[in-house]
């Protein structure tokens, strides 16, 4: 397999996405990763590695700019700007969709979209807002959006994977989050990982020294066997 840095823009804004692509030449089931909240960082390119190794071609989008991690006070503001604009983020989606599907070797019929904290958001806002997706994964992602009758719109089956301890995402979000998907007749799913945080598939969560933000080993290695799991059901 082999990895570039595609450039791209959307919005006036310079971006940076990964990609990972497995040897060959056949065309290949797509993934498309949003990144956690503070941009796009080695634990998003890793992700796309990971895929690429199994036989995914996978790219690692940016919604921030420049395909790096922000300061935390410029990440704060640029999330709590996308948080209250879910077409914004929908559109951010759809560039890096973009490019992974300008790929010469995208599959276009199987089509997957992953992300992890706001991005696992970002991937569901894509999802709602009607992409051709046939999976969509969402890794201690926010769940809330503005728009929940866009449910409707969701064309592929959906899993969440959520920590009972994260505090970005409460039992009452959850609760909304099913009562969406139950409204829109989604195909869904969603896996409570009891005594778990938020953040847990990043191994370097632990040091920003967050309350109620720590890696899981246990609870990442899981929820990637269910991600890949789903994908070998929509990928059929």
């Amino acid at each position: 397999m082999h990895t570039d840095d595609i450039e791209y823009e959307h919005g006036g804004r310079r971006l940076v996405g990964h990609l990972a692509e497995p040897d060959g030449t056949d065309a290949r089931p797509t993934v498309l990763v949003c990144h956690e909240g503070p941009g796009l960082d080695d634990h998003a390119k890793t992700v796309a590695v990971r895929l690429a190794q199994l036989g995914y071609l996978a790219f690692a989008l940016d919604y921030h700019g420049d395909g790096k991690p922000l300061e935390r006070n410029e990440m704060m503001g640029r999330l709590g700007a996308l948080m209250t604009s879910p077409g914004d983020t929908r559109a951010l989606a759809r560039a890096g969709l973009a490019v992974l599907l300008a790929q010469p070797r995208a599959d276009a019929s199987r089509v997957a979209a992953i992300g992890y904290c706001f991005g696992g958001t970002m991937a569901l806002e894509l999802a709602r807002d009607g992409a051709d997706l046939r999976a969509v994964v969402g890794f201690h992602s926010g769940l809330g959006t503005s728009r929940p009758d866009d449910a409707a719109n969701i064309r592929a089956r959906v899993l969440v994977c959520i920590g009972s301890e994260d505090p970005f995402v409460p039992p009452d979000q959850r609760l909304a989050f099913e009562a969406e998907m139950r409204a829109g007749k989604v195909d869904w799913r969603m896996h409570l990982h009891g005594g778990v945080a938020h953040s847990f598939t990043n191994e370097r969560a632990s040091e920003a020294a967050l309350p109620g933000v720590a890696y899981d080993q246990r609870t990442d290695e899981r929820s990637w066997r269910a991600m890949l799991d789903l994908f070998d059901e929509a990928f059929i």
